[in-house]
């Protein structure tokens, strides 16, 4: 009998073993219309491209295009555990390649096949935002820092792809909360993935005033030495700031500085007395409440402040765009508040930059090339909706924000730990499924410049913290500004959206799981 018992113990193990022993099912590549934002254009291919240890990233010619080579390089190598050399020798592998056609400055072409991927582009950007669709059809532990199993496939097949709007930005308030030159890198690099182009950085509030101005020392070192809570605040050194702007541009990011105002001004005016009115200045603020600060449009330092101001972050400053606030500036005659936005809209154009402004630029003179960014609700009056697209007819761009759609403060449900509901609820549906090009009656889709998702920090104070309101809704807002809008489809895009998790878990990043998005 324990002879038998023995026989049968043996097969049985043998049978474990052959199942456990069985080859497992081969890997498939993700699909090329599975990545965010939606390309223009997929047509799948029959054989896919494996990366190798034998594999080369072969880039010839422009310097701007080896760097973008040795960052993918520097995205794959520490998951494959691959050698991957960025040489301008040989064929095949994957190709990087600078090339006339009809791409804009943007776009790109990305074929794939048994021998190899190759990427093309008339600029450098373009073969960026290349990079980043290649990104997302691999496995996504290729996100990992340390050596992963593989296999590193990519489908086969040809993408064709170019952005719909070539505004595509978030914002990130670093007044509120700070956030060090770490922090923001960190964004950066989350934003670069969904082909975001602009990073607006909102460097003055009530709270907290974040960039040294040599001129008036005192802004960074007294009014940038709170946040909202009480806490230390800090501000970037010009040399901090310059360093945020090249790593965006390696990311292919402008970086676009918003000085608020006449409002929303308290550090600056508990910095210099002279810029009250009454000369005197009004103690720090760590609140949250808005509107109840003001320049004096009235004095004429108040102007040589703005120039000065506007003069050396300007100098700091290689993109094209300078952000001037002017919302809620409800403790500002409207008289005093045309006056004053009539005044310094000049002084941008003086320093080189073009003038961007929140939508209240409207109720003011907007100069000739000023762009608008809409912040209000699908209910904002309908007399203020009016007034934006008047504005938009006669030659003011827009760039579209609404507060209970794009921003990313915005609590999904009552739940939601952090952010605030003064918008409303925003799940991710409701951030994705609207139609820039339409959305504001009156105003022709010719004046919409793109999309931007803005996150107010009154109760962000960590890189999690961004995470968890940025993510799932941001890579939304990226395909707001990238996609055609024949692509737009929330019950597709809310399946490529659930694919994005594992990616996400690789990073790092902590998202809210949504339940209207079958993860």
């Amino acid at each position: 009998m324990a002879r038998v018992l023995g026989s049968l113990l043996l097969v049985a193990a043998a049978g474990v073993f052959t199942v456990g022993a069985a080859p497992a099912p081969p890997a498939k590549a993700t699909p090329l219309d599975r990545v965010i934002p939606a390309p223009a254009s997929v047509t799948p291919g029959a054989a896919p491209y494996r990366i190798t240890r034998d594999t080369r990233i072969r880039v010839a010619g422009s310097p701007a295009a080896r760097r973008v080579g040795e960052y993918l390089a520097g995205v794959l190598r520490p998951s494959t555990g691959y050698r991957l050399p960025v040489t301008a020798h040989g064929g095949g592998g994957i190709q990087l390649r600078l090339a006339k056609g009809p791409f804009g400055a943007e776009g790109y072409r990305l074929d794939s096949g048994g021998k190899g991927v190759t990427i093309t582009a008339a600029e450098p950007a373009g073969l960026f935002h290349g990079v980043q669709t290649l990104r997302q059809l691999l496995p996504a532990a290729v996100e990992k820092d340390s050596v992963q199993p593989g296999p590193w496939l990519v489908a086969g097949g040809t993408v064709k792809d170019s952005p719909r709007y070539a505004y595509r930005g978030a914002m990130l308030d670093v007044s509120r909360h700070f956030f060090t030159v770490g922090q923001v890198k960190h964004y950066i690099d989350e934003l670069a993935l969904y082909k975001i182009n602009k990073l607006h950085l909102h460097l003055s509030d009530d709270q907290g005033w974040r960039i040294a101005i040599d001129s008036w020392p005192r802004l960074a070192t007294y009014g940038g030495s709170t946040q909202v809570g009480g806490g230390k605040g800090g501000y970037y050194t010009k040399a901090d700031y310059q360093e945020i702007v090249r790593y965006a541009a390696s990311r292919y990011l402008e970086v676009v500085p918003e000085i608020d105002m006449p409002g929303h001004t308290n550090a600056a005016l508990a910095s210099y007395a002279e810029l009250n009115c009454d000369g005197k200045a009004p103690p720090l603020y760590t609140g949250t409440e808005v509107g109840f600060s003001s320049l004096c449009a009235g004095k004429e330092v108040t102007y040589d402040f703005v120039d000065d101001v506007i003069r050396e972050l300007a100098a700091i400053t290689p993109g094209r765009y300078l952000h001037i606030g002017g919302d809620e500036a409800h403790s500002t005659s409207h008289e005093d508040y045309v006056t004053f936005m009539d005044r310094v809209q000049p002084v941008v154009a003086k320093y080189g930059k073009t003038v961007i402004g929140w939508h209240q630029l409207t109720g003011a003179h907007p100069v000739k090339g000023a762009i608008a960014q809409y912040w209000g609700l699908d209910d904002t009056d309908a007399a203020e909706k009016a007034q934006v697209a008047q504005a938009a007819r006669n030659g003011t761009r827009l760039i579209f924000s609404p507060a209970d759609r794009l921003y990313l403060d915005m609590k999904y449900t009552e739940d939601t730990p952090l952010g605030q509901d003064w918008a409303g609820l925003v799940e991710v549906q409701r951030s994705y499924d609207w139609d820039p090009g339409t959305y504001l009656a009156g105003a022709p889709g010719s004046a919409v410049m793109g999309v931007e998702a803005p996150l107010w920090t009154e109760t962000i104070r960590t890189n999690a913290d961004i995470d968890f309101m940025a993510f799932p809704r941001l890579p939304g807002a990226a395909e707001l500004g990238w996609s055609p809008a024949s692509t737009h489809d929330w019950d597709a895009y809310k399946v490529r959206l659930a694919a994005q998790a594992s990616r996400w878990e690789a990073l790092g990043i902590r998202y809210y799981r949504s339940p209207q998005v079958p993860w």
